[in-house]
């Protein structure tokens, strides 16, 4: 049979339209069974069950609860070791500048309430002063610890030409000449309290009181070696430097304390018209956050005793150990600030106990198991000073 050219090209043209139809009905196909197995994927990202977000939340707090608490504890335990660190250098500072101020004493005033030997003897120690109100008074807030005379150095001060003044002393020093100054000394007397308050400026946390050292200072002026006025309040430079001034109203040998004597300082100190309070005392705080418990282990036996090698005083040919009562100077409840003193040899032990966790929380009492935050330094001084020299 023989076809003719059109209808052969009609039936091409047929094949081509169906296989077009069946591929675009293929495709269809295709596409609907992609789009039916993403559609559970699709579901899946739209979010989480409820009982998926609950088991979620226990699996992180059981996680998560457990690090954070340890790093918070991490936090803390790092805070601790900070402030105690802090607390050991303040007090090892504050130790070493004591060292420093007695290896100047020329008289260190123990807690003798009386002059050994003799009837009737005055007082000579730390009470002297206290029954002269020479120095403020102990009371709920501060207790006198350690209270000495002490050679106050002045450097290029005194000038080698008379009519000059100490401001006139060149720096650097000179030899000779206008402006040539020697180095003196003056003398002064020193005394470190221990003062507890509440002060919230530098009490914190607030709440509950703090415990400080406290140093004061009065001091004789620059006397003018070629002065020949006879009121010794008269002969004293009168154009000093800065620190070289003599505390208002005070001079020894004069009103002031009236027959005194630096050679003889337990004698005739209870006569004096001025105090600490009426003079123009120069104050320093020494160091904070001393402990203030009462809970820390308290001094027992003889201690100072020991620590000074049993110092003994002689009368006579009588030989009598100095009593623990009179070496021994503290505030008789905390014992964190306290002073061995042996002043006939002018020898002096301080101790000094910090409290480091007084600077985070206001419940910072010693026990045992804290007793590491609790530092302690001890300092034992001979002054090089001398007496009338």
């Amino acid at each position: 049979m023989q076809f003719h050219p059109s209808k052969i090209e009609n039936f091409l043209n047929y094949l081509v339209k169906e296989e077009v139809k069946m591929k675009a009905l293929l495709r269809l196909l295709l596409k609907s069974q992609h789009r039916q197995n993403r559609s559970p994927q699709a579901q899946l990202e739209k979010g989480m069950t409820l009982i998926e977000l609950l088991i979620g939340m226990v699996m992180a707090f059981l996680i998560i609860t457990p690090m954070l608490a340890f790093v918070v504890d991490m936090l803390n335990t790092d805070r601790r070791e900070q402030v105690k660190a802090n607390t050991e250098q303040d007090i090892q500072a504050a130790v070493d500048f004591i060292a420093q101020d007695l290896s100047q004493a020329i008289y260190i005033y123990d807690n003798n309430p009386a002059t050994v030997g003799g009837s009737s003897p005055p007082p000579s120690g730390i009470p002297a002063l206290l029954t002269g109100g020479f120095i403020p008074p102990p009371d709920a807030t501060q207790t006198p610890i350690l209270v000495f005379w002490k050679r106050q150095p002045l450097r290029n001060s005194l000038p080698l030409t008379a009519g000059e003044q100490p401001r006139d002393c060149e720096v650097p020093p000179r030899l000779t000449g206008p402006g040539a100054c020697n180095d003196t000394y003056v003398l002064a007397l020193v005394a470190y309290y221990q003062v507890r308050d509440t002060n919230s400026t530098w009490c914190q946390p607030s709440g509950t009181p703090c415990t400080r050292i406290i140093r004061y200072q009065i001091q004789d002026g620059l006397r003018d070696p070629n002065s020949v006025n006879p009121d010794p309040s008269q002969r004293y430079f009168t154009d000093v430097k800065d620190g070289q001034e003599r505390s208002s109203a005070f001079y020894i040998g004069s009103a002031t304390l009236p027959g005194f004597d630096i050679s003889k300082p337990t004698e005739n100190v209870t006569n004096g018209a001025a105090s600490f309070t009426n003079l123009d005392v120069r104050s320093e705080v020494l160091v904070n956050y001393i402990d203030h418990s009462t809970t820390a282990p308290q001094l027992i036996g003889n201690e100072c005793t020991s620590a000074l090698g049993n110092p003994t005083t002689q009368t006579g040919a009588t030989t009598t150990a100095i009593p623990e009562t009179t070496l021994r100077i503290t505030d008789g409840s905390t014992n964190s600030f306290y002073a061995c003193v042996d002043n006939a040899r002018n020898l002096a032990r301080v101790t000094i106990r910090g409290n480091s966790l007084r600077r985070i929380q206001t419940n910072a009492d010693y026990n045992a198991n804290n007793s590491a935050y609790f530092p302690t330094a001890t300092v034992q001084v001979q002054g090089l000073g001398a007496r009338g020299q």
